[in-house]
């Protein structure tokens, strides 16, 4: 039996933006689909993607509010702002956008089938070939590309926010691993570098990590005392807060792209931001200016010796751990039908009345031992000892 097609959506950022342009909240387009806050948050993020009848009640409401933000749109209409002025890349976050090939227009000569004027003496021109196309990249490959081109960047972002380097390389891989078990998910993203990286901050800031042995001694802290007065202030933030400082003013997002990937409100993020911005220029009054703090954040993850594991050992890896899922899973599925089979072979197949427990019965006089007899009950025994010896009269029959 073949399966529909699922109902399609727009990206999870441009779910968010719908929102918003609405001037709806999350809790008020919950109650519209019939789900909870939580869950809209999650769709918003990326994090899960709804199914089934909530996945097309989310598509109609989507598809409702992209006409309405359009027919505003449209009213509207201003004037077209003039292109921003692009910032130099920062080593924090690789800077990519659409491929395009832009080559000179070739010489047009004469149509195909026209023939030179007579006399003239020119002979036509060829018409050139057209230009090869470029090959479709397999899976593989695609997924080797993405990880080259952002696993460095990535890897100095984690180390910012746990302060530890094994960690911020077991991270990254741990995320191109779950990348490429979903590789036509994350293929089909607008932002592919995005969904890993939140899966990397993800799998950094866990609570469980602090649980783990070799997390628990300290590493190295860096050479440079600025580097580690800088690193222990990063540290000393909550990890959401850390989070936000590091994609906002590190990586170089907008307030919503950084609020939609910490799962929190545009003024939640604007207020983390602020929180954080006064905490570092506490401890490091230079850093009070987001340019300096920018510049200072790049340096500080360009000065550590990071490295990151080769594609084809981080996709052998994720390989190997979905096997073992898989057969970690068959096992346990064996074992249960195995012990449900043993329980209904041995279990009983008639009803047995459980034995009652003892009662204690009330009322009886307590035992007692015999004492001495009394004159009266001594004649008595006496008597009847006499009377048993000698036996009773025989009765004769007579007659009369």
């Amino acid at each position: 039996m073949t399966r529909s097609p699922a109902t399609p959506l727009p990206p999870p950022k441009a779910r968010r933006r719908l929102r918003e342009a609405a001037a709806l909240t999350q809790t008020q387009l919950a109650t519209r689909v019939n789900v909870t806050r939580a869950t809209i948050r999650a769709w918003e993020s990326g994090r899960t993607a709804p199914r089934g009848r909530k996945r097309e009640a989310y598509a109609r409401l989507l598809k409702t509010l992209a006409e309405e933000d359009a027919a505003r749109r449209t009213r509207s209409a201003p004037p077209p702002e003039p292109a921003p002025t692009p910032e130099p890349a920062s080593v924090l976050e690789p800077v990519s956008g659409p491929a395009s090939d832009t080559a000179s227009d070739p010489v047009s000569g004469p149509e195909k089938g026209s023939e030179p004027e007579p006399g003239s003496g020119s002979e036509p021109e060829p018409v050139p070939e057209p230009a090869p196309e470029h090959p479709a990249l397999t899976p593989a490959q695609a997924f080797d590309a993405l990880y080259e081109f952002s696993a460095p960047a990535l890897v100095r972002q984690a180390y910012l926010l746990t302060g530890r380097r094994e960690l911020a390389r077991e991270s990254v891989e741990r995320a191109f691993q779950t990348a490429w078990e979903r590789w036509p998910e994350v293929a089909r993203d607008r932002d592919p570098v995005g969904w890993v990286r939140a899966t990397a901050y993800e799998f950094a800031l866990s609570p469980w990590q602090r649980f783990r042995p070799r997390h628990r001694q300290p590493e190295p802290p860096p050479a440079d005392p600025g580097d580690r007065t800088l690193l222990n202030a990063l540290l000393r933030l909550g990890p959401q807060h850390r989070r936000t400082l590091v994609l906002y003013d590190g990586v170089g997002l907008d307030l919503p792209e950084t609020a939609a990937e910490t799962e929190a409100s545009t003024p939640a993020a604007a207020n983390r931001l602020l929180h954080a911005r006064e905490t570092v220029a506490g401890r490091l009054p230079a850093l009070a200016d987001p340019r300096v703090l920018h510049q200072r954040l790049t340096e500080l993850a360009s000065a550590e010796r990071l490295w990151a594991a080769k594609p084809t050992g981080v996709r052998k890896g994720g390989e190997r751990r979905a096997r073992f899922r898989t057969r970690a899973a068959i096992a346990f599925t064996v074992a249960l039908i195995g012990a449900t089979a043993l329980t209904v072979r041995t279990a009983p197949t008639h009803y047995e009345p459980a034995v009652s427990p003892g009662v204690a019965v009330r009322g009886v006089p307590p035992r007692v031992a015999p004492g001495s007899l009394s004159e009266a009950e001594r004649e008595l025994r006496q008597k009847l000892r006499d009377r048993l010896q000698d036996g009773p009269e025989r009765l004769e029959p007579r007659l009369e």
